[in-house]
């Protein structure tokens, strides 16, 4: 948090955003210093939802809601570089960066172990996926400028309250039963992408049922697996 804190841009989203983050963390029970964090994106419907709780805590509650600005592609996971799409599928927020070319920068520990195994007849997975500031996407999740400050902040209370592994949750759609079969009608000649997309649904529900964060497996052939709740 300290180095953190040296980066011009990164004492501007404080001054700017810190007392109001703080204060929402608060009205949901939560303290900056006690603090971690989940990421849940839909990309249908253009939303990340952040979600928090107490470190000894085991159940996130929705903090705050935010419009995407902007997402490339379409729905279906991201498979090789220059594809454009945004990914699909369980990670992690693996790096910080405060001197952005998008103001500031999270980026996700994407190509995962279930990328790579899915990808590997096709070549480069590509790389570089971040959720960032700015307004423009090739892959990327685009927050605008004003609401990166106050997502960057989060997860660094998060990453200061000791939280080495912030989730992030990207599903194509809120996937909800009803949503579930329009889009299956809707893709009905994609039986792989539905069959994907089921996995993840598995994942989404368990989420949505329990809070708790997902007990993420891949198997060989690439495919989440979620180990029953201990």
């Amino acid at each position: 948090m300290m180095r953190q804190k040296t980066f011009d841009r990164v004492r501007v989203a404080f001054i700017s955003k810190g007392r109001a983050v703080q204060q929402n963390l608060r009205g949901h029970g939560l303290r900056a210093r006690d603090f971690h964090l989940l990421v849940v994106v839909f990309k249908a419907e253009a939303r990340l939802e952040l979600y928090g709780k107490a470190s000894g805590a085991k159940r996130y509650g929705r903090i705050a809601t935010y419009d995407i600005c902007a997402l490339s592609g379409g729905l279906g996971p991201k498979r090789r570089q220059g594809d454009r799409q945004v990914p699909e599928g369980f990670y992690e927020i693996d790096r910080f960066n405060p001197q952005s070319r998008y103001f500031l920068s999270l980026g996700l520990d994407y190509p995962n172990t279930a990328d790579r195994l899915k990808n590997a007849a096709d070549g480069d997975p590509g790389g570089d996926i971040f959720i960032h500031g700015d307004c423009v996407s090739i892959g990327c999740l685009a927050m605008t400028d004003d609401k990166i400050q106050e997502i960057y902040l989060y997860a660094l209370f998060a990453r200061e309250s000791g939280q080495e592994r912030i989730p992030v949750y990207s599903f194509p759609f809120r996937m909800t039963k009803a949503n579930f079969a329009h889009y299956a009608e809707k893709y009905r000649d994609q039986p792989d992408l539905l069959a994907f997309w089921k996995t993840l649904q598995t994942g989404f529900s368990r989420f949505e049922t329990s809070g708790f964060a997902l007990p993420v497996r891949v198997d060989a052939q690439g495919n989440y697996r979620f180990d029953p709740d201990e």
